[in-house]
This record gives structure tokens, sequence and C-alpha cells, in this order.
């Protein structure tokens, strides 16, 4: 993926302040033998560019000054409340050195898997993301996961997934990580105790045009009986 950068001379919060008024984003690129170079991009272009996955987790084509090189996206500072990316971070990319950074999980098959065909289950991701290690030409651009094969009950482990060639994956010191679990769903239970409760208040009730049943209450003593 290409995308147009242009080098920024002035530095400092009111220089970046009066690039992102003029619809500029500053940013720096950093890493290899290089200095690190100020640059500043389109803000409608590299806003659109942001949405797409390949932008952030792939190796980019910069231009800058008719020279094109390859960078790897670092970080991005968005606005706390505008629609606005405040500033942008990218590394140069050297082919004998080894990249770290996290690559995408596309889950695939699952409607298709015994788990939710047959029994009617939930797939659910334990994992979206894999932290990675590898050299820039065997970065993937995402690893695909095939869940086609899942079961009721069953759990999908990182050792589970054919990793591309040349990639390795960090752990953080779990050796084998859950990436999927399958879910049962609950079952909905009838409720008896309520059924049984509206039959007694269809009993009780009184039938179309009779009347309601006497409470069990003495008669009160007529007005006009004679005193013994």
């Amino acid at each position: 993926m290409k995308f147009v950068a242009f080098e920024r001379a002035k530095q400092g919060t009111g220089a970046s302040r009066r690039l992102r008024v003029s619809g500029k984003t500053p940013g720096i690129v950093y890493g290899g033998a290089g200095q690190p170079q100020l640059i500043e991009l389109d803000h409608n272009a590299l806003w659109h560019a942001l949405k797409k996955e390949a932008f952030h987790s792939s190796i980019l084509e910069m231009e800058v000054g008719g020279n094109t090189g390859k960078v790897l996206l670092r970080d991005v500072q968005y606005h706390p409340y505008k629609q606005q990316v405040v500033h942008i971070d990218f590394q140069r990319v050297d082919a004998n050195t080894r990249l770290h950074m996290k690559v995408p999980l596309h889950f695939k098959g699952a409607e298709e898997s015994p788990a939710v065909k047959v029994d009617n289950c939930l797939v659910n991701p334990v994992m979206n993301d894999l932290d990675i290690s590898c050299l820039p030409a065997d970065l993937p651009e995402f690893i695909d996961v095939d869940l086609s094969g899942l079961k009721k009950g069953a759990t999908l482990h990182l050792n589970d997934i054919a990793l591309p060639k040349g990639v390795k994956v960090v752990t953080h010191g779990k050796p084998n990580p859950v990436v999927v679990s399958v879910v049962t769903p609950v079952a909905e239970e009838v409720a008896e105790p309520a059924d049984a409760a509206a039959a007694t208040d269809a009993k009780a009730a009184p039938a179309k045009g009779g009347k309601a049943p006497a409470k069990d209450a003495k008669a009160a003593p007529a007005k006009d009986a004679k005193k013994k």
C-alpha cells in the first residue's frame, strides 16, 4: 500500500497547530540508519487510509520528495472528540531486521462447523490478533483461522493454527493460549411455577356475566331488626 508524504521544516506546538488548521497532519519517521524525519500528510487522505486494515498491519510504501521507502505504522494520536488525526509515527523497515508487531486474525468457516450447524453452539473468539515476529518479506497482512472443524465443547489453541512461513508468535509466557472457544447456549427452561399461578388466577376469576365470590365476612345486622 502506497501513500504520499511531504517534508516538514518546522516543528513545535505552534507549527503543528497551524498544519492541522490547514488540513495537514504532522508526523515523524524514525528507525533505520537515517535520522528521524519530520513529515506532514494530507489529513483527509490519511483519515481514509487509516480505515483500511492493511494500513495498520502491512509494510507501506511512503513517497517523500520523489523518493520511496518502506515503513510501518507505529502510532496514531487522535483528537479526544473531533474526527481528527493529531499526530502519526512511522518506522523505517530494514529488510534484514526482524519485525515485532500485531497482526489481525480472520476467522472463517464457523457457520459450517458441526458446533454451529448441528449443535447450535456459539463460537467465541478469545483473541482477535497475534503478536508476531518475522522478517519484512514474511510479514502477513492477516492470518486466516479455519473454524470449520470445531465441535461442541471444543477449544482452538494457538498450536492448532497454521502460521505463514517465517512467522513466529510472541506469547509472553503463555506457550499455548486459547484462541477460540465453543460456548453451548443455555436451554430455555419452562417456568412451571408461573404457569401454575396463572392457572390459579384463572380459576379465581369470575365467569363472564357472573358475580364475584363473596368474602368470608359476617353479615351486618339489619337496621329494622326489633330489640328484644
